[in-house]
Parts: structure tokens; C-alpha cells; sequence
């Protein structure tokens, strides 16, 4: 019987405990016992009026998260949502606005725009790597390379931007890799001992006769490691069938290439380890205005 693939996780949904949790470490780290400069300088009664406004092209990503920041220290304020996770939005286009108490927002701003950041970040770099294999019948894979502490959020980015998540950790499949080979004693000890837990088993390759002999053992999945395009394609004629990952050195500019070989899946490591934190701003204006004083308006950019 054919075991599950880490693969059919789905972290295409953010638990609202795990929001929590994460929304308590931010503000603990951030906020700390109180924001001393909005609590000496902006009125207590004081309102505000600000959207959260991208500033180039970006898939949007943390959104529930961001919220939670603003809902925690702005209990009362009112939200407008114009985009939603998994969006692409262009530069200008604002993503949502918030209106309360000036001091709560103020001190939720930071730690909501750094989140929002992020995850957008990792979303819209995934989103470019899952373009450029589109109509190849290839899937794009995120993989354990993530800040720790943010893995499950960052998976999360990862499905927003057009990934398909591989496994959470080191708990829910086996990958036997180039170390545990050397350790094992080779491959078909490696492999002969791990079928002994009954889990789904992927094993990584570096040549061709690895693959041989990974596929005279039997496994659910072999990775390609570090593979030139030509020999990708003589794995994937040998595999007859086995599913074939290929990972190390995917860039944008490749991996379409690498695509084309037949691969199922293609893993990147940046997308999640080392995507740039997109442009996202809070806007709004400083003044009061003679309809609402004591309001500071949103600025709409």
C-alpha cells in the first residue's frame, strides 16, 4: 500500500491558537510593558485613521496575523480588508485600513507591518518560481529552511505564493540524506533500516548509480541532488514511475529547465530561508481636519 506523502499537508489555513501564541511573542519582544512614546506624546482619546499600503507589486501574505496585532492592542478597532492572503496587489493598492484609538494602533504598527513583510515577501517569491514552471506539470516544494520559531507561518507564505508544502519537520517522514547514507553504511542498509517504521521514505541521490540503487530497494521518492539537466533526464527514464525530486541550485533563471527534465517536484530553499521582505507602509496624515478633530486621516497613496 502506497504510504502518504508528507506533500498532502495542508497549512493553507492559519490556527487561530497559533496566532496567539505568535502575536504574544511579538508584543513581548516589541511592546514589552507599554509603548512609552505613545503613551507620553499621542493623547489618550486621540483617533486614527491609516492603511496599510504596498509599495510595489506583491502577493499578499500574514494578513490574519497583522490583524491580530492591531485587534490585541486596538481591541475596538474597525478593520476594512480590500485584499486577502493569496491576492496580488499592485504598487499603490491599499491592502486594508484601520481606525481606533491612536495609541493602541501605533504601538501594534511595527509588529503587524514586520509580519506582513515577511510572509508577503516569501509569497511573492514563491509566486515568481511557481510562474516560471507553470504548464509543466512540475510542483513547486517549500522546504525546512525557515526562521525558526515561524516554520508553520512561513509554509503558509509559501502555499499563498503557488507552493505545495513538503514536510512540517523532521517528525513526518524520513529523508535519508548524504550523512545518515555515510553513518548507515550505505544506501541499502539506510534504506532496509528505515522501512522498519513503516513511514513514507525519501532518500537523496547524488549519481545515477545511487538512483539505481535506491529504486532496487524501493522507495516513495527519490531527490535529485545537485543534478546537471542531462542527468535528471536519465533518472527520470530509469525511475519508471517513482516519484523524482530535484533540489540544490534551483534558480529563477533554471528551473524551468529543470522542470522540463519530467521531475514531479522542484525544491527551494529560499523561497522560504531567504525571500526579501516586501515594501508595505501604514499612511496617514498628521493634521486634524474641522469635520473630525482630534482624527489623524489616512493618506491614500
Amino acid at each position: 500500500m502506497k504510504r502518504k506523502s508528507p506533500d498532502l499537508d495542508d497549512f493553507s489555513t492559519l490556527d487561530t491558537a497559533a496566532i496567539d501564541e505568535l502575536v504574544d511573542r511579538m508584543l513581548d519582544e516589541d511592546v514589552g510593558d507599554g509603548d512609552i512614546t505613545s503613551l507620553s506624546v499621542v493623547p489618550k482619546r486621540a483617533m486614527l485613521e491609516a492603511a496599510l499600503v504596498a509599495r510595489e507589486g506583491i502577493v499578499v501574505a500574514g494578513l490574519p496575523v497583522a490583524l491580530a496585532v492591531f485587534r490585541r492592542l486596538e481591541p475596538g478597532v474597525k478593520i476594512e480588508v480590500l485584499a486577502r492572503d493569496g491576492d496580488i496587489v499592485r504598487e499603490k493598492d491599499t491592502i486594508v485600513t484601520v481606525s481606533g484609538y491612536a495609541q493602541g494602533l501605533l504601538a501594534a504598527e511595527r509588529s503587524a507591518l514586520n509580519i506582513l513583510q515577511h510572509l508577503s515577501g516569501i509569497a511573492t517569491m514563491t509566486r515568481r518560481y511557481a510562474v516560471a514552471i507553470e504548464n509543466t506539470g512540475a510542483k513547486l516544494l517549500d522546504t525546512r529552511k525557515t526562521i525558526p520559531g515561524l516554520r508553520r507561518f512561513a509554509k503558509y507564505a509559501a502555499m499563498m505564493g503557488g507552493a505545495q508544502n513538503h514536510r512540517i519537520g523532521l517528525f513526518d517522514a524520513i529523508l535519508i540524506k548524504d550523512n545518515h547514507i555515510a553513518i548507515a553504511g550505505g544506501i541499502a542498509p539506510a534504506i532496509k533500516a528505515a522501512k522498519k517504521r513503516n513511514k513514507w521514505i525519501e532518500i537523496e541521490c547524488d549519481t545515477l548509480e545511487q538512483v539505481d540503487e535506491s529504486l532496487a530497494e524501493g522507495v516513495d521518492r527519490i531527490l535529485l541532488d545537485n543534478m546537471d539537466t542531462e542527468t535528471m533526464k536519465e533518472a527520470v527514464r530509469r525511475a519508471n514511475g517513482v516519484e523524482l525530486e530535484a533540489s540544490g541550485n534551483v534558480t529563477l533563471e533554471r528551473i524551468r529547465e529543470i522542470a522540463m527534465t519530467g521531475v514531479n517536484y522542484i525544491s527551494v530553499g529560499r523561497i522560504t530561508m531567504s525571500a526579501p521582505a516586501v515594501d508595505i507602509g501604514m499612511d496617514y496624515a498628521g493634521e486634524e481636519t474641522s469635520e473630525t478633530p482630534g482624527v489623524i486621516r489616512a493618506v491614500r497613496r
